[in-house]
């Protein structure tokens, strides 16, 4: 079952890392539930492994999974999304550095930035990832590190993966991405000259709602093995368990990708022009200001959207009238999912920030799920009708 870079992508989702179990030929990667390991000898260890924290077998058939998938040669897991960036900080910068950041991230990253490692000397700006200018007016001559979301959480704005890479390159800087919402069946920033690659395994690699993960892959051995001294040093790791969720939701990603982007053209094309909605944030649509940027960076458009109601109470409604749309954070789940970021995933950033990056009271983020795709536009249809009455 051993994969070639040249065998397909869902060729690789299925079997890329993982091999029949030893003895008993077992073709679904075994749960390796245990803390420690048997040593042939004292410093001796059986294939590498001496305690789970360090490896575990079923932890290293996901990363290798997940590298393959990004076209990188080198993955590292982690306990969620915020602990692999954090895992990014700790492994490429030091007090003192300075990081240009995209305004439009993850309310999380953006807070962890800002509350947390700011205080301990890493210096952070935060800027338009889609103004290159921006970028580059933004770098200074500390700067180590860019860190960029496409499309960005929630306005679904685009990044130019291979200038913005040139941008951090040319500064001596790394580009870290988060491509949490696109995922490697829609992009692979490493083939863009992205350093490094973020995602909260909990969203679509798994697809299930079910576990929370996080990954980074990168070409760079050098990074690699800053990222498992990490793994080795502060412990933020996933369990085996957490890592056998995701590596069966790896399986299908391709196939349920598909479902995602075809159910979210159709939710996209429905709300444009819908006299309770002013404006949709989908970068499939030709009205985007990204459009052409999305068709050459992206294979597909994905299943997330965003929409404007026009204030806090429409937005209230509309998310307080869907039955099929549960009302819930996170994304990236087989079952559809909305929110109110300003109140909830990006609460914790600044009002004037969420202001300045189009987090209005009135912004809806959709995570369009696999149901039936008239289903779903009949919920909203009748969701929206209380926007009418």
């Amino acid at each position: 079952m051993t994969t070639r870079s040249s065998d397909g992508f869902g060729t690789r989702a299925v079997h890329a890392g993982q091999e029949p179990a030893p003895g008993s030929g077992a073709i679904m990667t075994p749960i390796y539930q245990t803390s420690t390991y048997v040593q042939e000898a004292v410093g001796k260890p059986r294939g590498g492994y001496e305690y789970a924290r360090v490896t575990n077998p079923t932890r290293s058939a996901l990363e290798a999974n997940l590298a393959s998938l990004e076209g990188g040669s080198f993955g590292a897991a982690f306990a969620s999304g915020l602990a692999a960036i954090e895992a990014v900080v700790k492994t490429t910068l030091s007090a003192g550095d300075h990081v240009v950041c995209g305004a439009n991230v993850y309310g999380g990253t953006e807070r962890m930035f800002r509350t947390v490692w700011s205080r301990f000397g890493v210096e952070f700006t935060f800027v338009d990832s889609s103004d290159l200018d921006a970028v580059r007016a933004a770098v200074t001559p500390g700067t180590r590190l860019v860190h960029v979301e496409t499309p960005t959480n929630p306005t679904m704005a685009l990044c130019d993966l291979a200038a913005c890479a040139d941008v951090a390159h040319e500064a001596g800087a790394l580009l870290s991405v988060d491509n949490t919402f696109a995922t490697p069946f829609l992009q692979r920033p490493l083939e863009s000259g992205a350093d490094l690659v973020v995602h909260s395994t909990t969203k679509y690699l798994n697809g299930h709602s079910d576990v929370i993960g996080g990954a980074v892959v990168t070409d760079s051995e050098e990074i690699a093995e800053g990222l498992y001294y990490q793994q080795k040093s502060t412990g933020g790791v996933p369990g085996p368990m957490d890592c056998w969720l995701v590596l069966r939701g790896t399986k299908t990603l391709h196939v349920r990708m598909k479902a995602h982007c075809a159910n979210g053209r159709r939710v996209a094309e429905y709300l444009v022009g819908h006299p309770a909605i002013s404006t949709v944030h989908y970068p499939g649509l030709a009205s985007h200001p990204q459009h052409e940027l999305a068709k050459r960076q992206m294979r597909d458009f994905g299943g997330m959207l965003s929409v404007e109601t026009g204030s806090a109470e429409r937005a209230r409604a509309l998310v307080g009238a869907t039955r099929l749309f549960a009302l819930a954070e996170s994304l990236g789940g087989v079952e559809s999912l909305i929110s109110v970021p300003a109140a909830m995933t990006h609460a914790s950033v600044p009002e004037e920030r969420r202001r300045q990056i189009g987090v209005t009271p009135g912004l809806v983020r959709l995570s369009v799920g696999v149901e039936d795709s008239e289903d779903l536009l009949a919920d909203l249809e009748e969701a929206l009708s209380v926007l009418q009455a």
